[in-house]
């Protein structure tokens, strides 16, 4: 229970107490505390009380704390994300696509499940491999690679299961054919790209 007083006046007027707690399920009750003295009861059922000498005002906190919604309709930071999520992109799939197919044309006969690990693996490193040789015009080896391997690891990983559990779901296994990549790389952008525009939006932090 915390006291929160008035000014040097006393206690704040009852009307003023009112305007706060406004709500539509406002009850009040008769009641004040020992002192006299307003205080705020904010108690862990989210709602609150305003006491009073005169009477108590109760109230949910919801209707007197609004909290600010996310804005999902701002093209720029929409087009600032399918661009870093288009770099991702590009990177995972240089790892990704390359392992599968060394596999599916070699034929050594590893499970499924093994290819589709190695190849997320491979997927990482190379999107880190190629954010580090984009970051490398702006910037000196060490801090790039530092840069690239602090990326987003929620995106990439997030693509690299989607593509990849596509791959399985629509080919039974692992196995790139011509009509099956354009869906994988279609579905790797998709997934992780509100994650991408929330993160930029919210903190301003790109994946890329």
């Amino acid at each position: 229970m915390t006291r929160g007083r008035g000014g040097s006046g006393g206690s704040p007027p009852l009307a003023s107490l009112r305007a706060v707690a406004a709500a539509d399920d406002v009850r009040r009750k008769r009641g004040g505390d020992a002192h006299g003295e307003p205080f705020l009861d904010l108690p862990a059922t989210g709602r609150i009380k305003l006491r009073h000498p005169d009477e108590t005002v109760e109230a949910d906190m919801t209707a007197i704390v609004k909290t600010p919604s996310f804005d999902w309709r701002c093209l720029r930071t929409w087009r600032a994300a399918s661009r870093n999520t288009a770099w991702c992109l590009a990177g995972c799939a240089i790892g990704d696509f390359g392992t599968i197919a060394f596999f599916q044309f070699t034929g050594i006969p590893w499970p499924t499940l093994a290819i589709m690990t190695l190849a997320v693996l491979n997927g990482l490193l190379t999107s880190i491999a190629l954010e580090t040789l984009v970051l490398l015009r702006r910037m000196g080896f060490g801090m790039a690679f530092r840069t690239a391997v602090g990326m987003s690891f929620i995106s990439m990983i997030s693509m690299e299961v989607a593509m990849n559990a596509a791959d399985v779901a629509l080919t039974g296994g692992a196995l790139l054919t011509w009509w099956v990549v354009p869906i994988m790389l279609l579905v790797g952008f998709v997934t992780p790209l509100p994650y991408n525009y929330w993160r930029l939006k919210a903190f301003g932090r790109a994946c890329h």
